[in-house]
């Protein structure tokens, strides 16, 4: 910039001092020169002020330059002169204490801020993780959103065959740490018309041998049977089987929990004690819960595993009307007529679940199977109830992806596609089958059901998917509005988004 000035003024010079501006009268020559000297004037005030910002930016050792106050009085034609006055200037240009923010920045600041910042970012699963360059921050945004439609037909009952449409899951949440060993998450869910809080929890982990481990304290998701502690992302089929539905504790899928967890090179075990939901009414005390839940995998190289788990729970309901009451799903989670009755069922004090799990997965062929067991305990007067059900699922990656299998928590997760879509590939194709089945017989008024189901999921890359599943249900209902034995056919479809 200095040079810019001074051989503008030079060029300057030289005009002024053609042999065209030499015939002029002489007055206008004398107020030519009167204006040379008033430019070389403010030349030199202009170059003291550049003198004093590279100086001040030059002590700034690898920081941005300080944000620089304005003139407090304006520059007008006739106030030029002033500018020659080295105090002046020095005043002018204080800096300011407060360093300015990244709106408030000037190019050379941004610039200067640029080459010492001490973030990066990488991009990966759809979302940008970040870190501060030293490794202790770490925070990423986490999203889901899961849309559904199904169409039923062939049941005696008008009111099952509907089609109807729905979100299984609109999320966004943050997850993050610091240092190696806190870290925190956080996720709401907008499904349903409704604001409901899911995950949200923070936690401490180290490692000592060959064992890690961690505690974990807010609201979470149950560690309980395969599915069931497979996030609503993960299993292969639109909906999860009857035993994560139907064999859990009265308050849903999660609780405001304790959990310490440890993991070794071939499974986990996990125990929580648990409250009610963070969404729960506070106008009662909490029910109380104790869970736990293990697996391991005898069998474990790069394509191949067999996983084995044990899992079981016990629950003491709160003081008050005690309801057991559960409609389960079992041709498809949207449409509210196809359901698996008890009845109605109050006075109840507490329950008892528990179940087995066994399955693998040898290249792209897949099995599981599970089952569980829920012993329900009434009031005086009342008859104590058990819930049955099992599950038996398999598939098979055309394109010869591996299965998603999480070997750390022995859940389903997300797949690795090989040659995604957006890479020029095929995606991951995969065809799958499940047969499954519940029992609520132990009750005067309680329903049993089963459902066949065949599909195809269609990952385009680790992060997206369609999906295709075709049902074929049958239901024996003593209570409710759809009662006796009935069956039909469901076909449902989603598309799936997680980053």
């Amino acid at each position: 910039m200095k040079s810019t000035l001074l051989s503008s003024a030079a060029v300057a010079a030289l005009v002024y001092a053609t042999p065209a501006f030499a015939q002029s009268n002489s007055a206008d020559q004398q107020e030519l020169v009167s204006l040379l000297r008033a430019q070389a004037a403010e030349i030199a005030a202009l170059r003291a002020r550049l003198d004093k910002i590279e100086g001040a930016g030059t002590a700034q050792a690898g920081g941005a330059a300080p944000q620089l106050v304005q003139p407090t009085q304006p520059v007008a034609t006739g106030q030029r002169m002033a500018l020659a006055n080295e105090e002046n200037v020095q005043d002018s240009f204080a800096p300011q204490i407060v360093p300015p923010g990244p709106a408030d920045q000037d190019v050379a600041q941004a610039r200067a801020a640029m080459n010492v910042s001490n973030v990066t970012a990488e991009w990966r699963g759809g979302l940008p993780t970040f870190r501060s360059a030293d490794g202790k921050y770490m925070f990423k945004m986490r999203g889901r959103i899961i849309n559904h439609v199904s169409s039923t037909f062939g049941s005696d009952y008008e009111g099952r065959n509907i089609t109807t449409t729905g979100a299984r899951a609109l999320r966004i949440g943050i997850e993050g740490a610091v240092g190696p060993h806190f870290f925190y998450q956080f996720e709401n869910d907008f499904a349903d018309n409704t604001s409901d809080v899911g995950t949200m929890f923070v936690g401490w982990r180290d490692s000592t041998g060959g064992i890690s481990y961690d505690v974990r304290f807010g609201n979470m998701f149950n560690d309980r049977s395969f599915e069931g502690s497979s996030g609503s992302d993960a299993p292969p089929f639109l909906e999860r089987n009857v035993v994560a539905t139907s064999i859990i504790p009265q308050r849903g899928f999660y609780g405001m929990a304790l959990m310490p967890r440890i993991f070794w090179k071939t499974g986990h075990a996990s125990i929580t004690i648990s409250g009610d939901s963070v969404d729960a009414s506070q106008a009662v005390g909490d029910s109380r819960t104790v869970l736990g839940r293990a697996h391991w995998n005898p069998l474990k190289t790069d394509r191949s595993i067999v996983h084995l788990g044990l899992w079981g729970f016990d629950e003491k309901l709160a003081k008050g009307p005690g309801t057991l009451t559960r409609n389960t799903v079992i041709g498809g989670r949207f449409n509210g007529a196809l359901r698996v009755s008890t009845g109605p069922v109050v006075g109840g004090t507490g329950t008892t679940g528990y179940g087995v799990e066994a399955g693998g997965y040898v290249g792209p062929f897949w099995v599981m199977g599970e089952a569980g067991r829920r012993e329900a305990r009434l009031n005086a007067g009342r008859a104590d109830f058990e819930t049955k059900a099992w599950s038996l699922s398999g598939g098979w990656f055309v394109t010869g992806d591996l299965p998603p299998y999480n070997p750390r928590l022995g859940t389903f997760a997300q797949p690795r596609v090989l040659r995604p879509v957006f890479d020029g590939g095929p995606g991951a194709i995969e065809v799958l089958a499940r047969y499954e089945n519940i029992d609520f017989s132990g009750l005067p008024t309680g329903g049993e059901g089963s459902a066949a189901t065949a599909g195809v999921n269609w990952y385009l890359d680790s992060i997206m998917r369609l999906q295709f599943n075709f049902i074929h249900w049958n239901t024996n209902n003593l209570a409710g509005a759809y009662t006796g034995k009935d069956s039909g056919e469901t076909i449902s479809a989603g598309f799936g988004v997680t980053f």
